[in-house]
């Protein structure tokens, strides 16, 4: 087999590799915030064991988690076009991410919640406590500290399924390496390195929120 790898291509597109690396640590980020937000709110609703918050939030996390993500993607760009609210690709690839984020995180903070003994609880109400008192000095540190690997682990995964809203035209990392190929012709050379870059992006991000928790957690008291 005749074949010269060569990555010197590489250099004559920098700034669309810098670019597309930026959206995709971006959307990213926005769409976890915005997830976490979603699945804060729904696992303290859940945890009041209403039927009317309970039932829909426990039937929206079932059908983003038993539905594919392409298909969420798909509906969001190119369902909604159909019914006349035409948005962007970038709009389409955060909505799809926040809400699939959304329905794990409520799965993942609930648990984190419920891992708090009830006898904690109950011994801060005993103290004269108030809810909210109970809830910020007695459940928040406790459960932070139980989701914490969760939630990161999860925003790794994420990172790494974000590959998908390329195929809606996101301009991503992946849109940008199936540019570079289309170009150049060199497959090998574009998604190998892309590889190394999703690689050095996860491995980036997991000893940044190592070196957070190491941080953050220090004076947090394990159960």
């Amino acid at each position: 087999m005749d074949y010269t790898l060569s990555f010197s291509f590489i250099l004559r597109y920098w700034e669309l590799i810098v670019t597309s690396v930026w959206l995709t640590i971006r959307i990213c980020l926005i769409a976890t915030v915005l997830g976490l937000s979603i699945g804060t709110i729904f696992a303290g609703l859940q945890t009041t064991k209403l039927p009317i918050f309970t039932a829909p939030i426990r039937a929206y996390v079932e059908i983003i988690r038993n539905t594919p993500f392409l298909v969420q993607l798909f509906f969001f760009f190119f369902g909604l076009s159909s019914m006349g609210i035409s948005i962007s690709a970038y709009a389409a690839a955060l909505i799809a991410l926040s809400i699939n984020t959304g329905a794990y995180a409520t799965e993942i903070i609930r648990a984190g919640i419920e891992s708090v003994s009830k006898g904690q609880l109950d011994a801060g109400y005993a103290l004269g406590l108030s809810r909210l008192q109970v809830f910020k000095d007695i459940i928040l540190g406790q459960a932070v500290r139980a989701v914490y690997p969760s939630i990161t682990n999860q925003f790794i995964l994420f990172m790494l399924g974000s590959s998908v809203v390329s195929v809606i035209g996101a301009q991503e990392l992946t849109y940008a390496a199936n540019f570079l190929q289309s170009r150049t012709f060199r497959s090998f050379e574009v998604y190998l390195f892309v590889t190394v870059v999703y690689f050095g992006l996860s491995y980036f991000f997991r000893m940044l929120f190592h070196a957070f928790e190491s941080f953050a957690f220090a004076k947090i008291p394990e159960r």
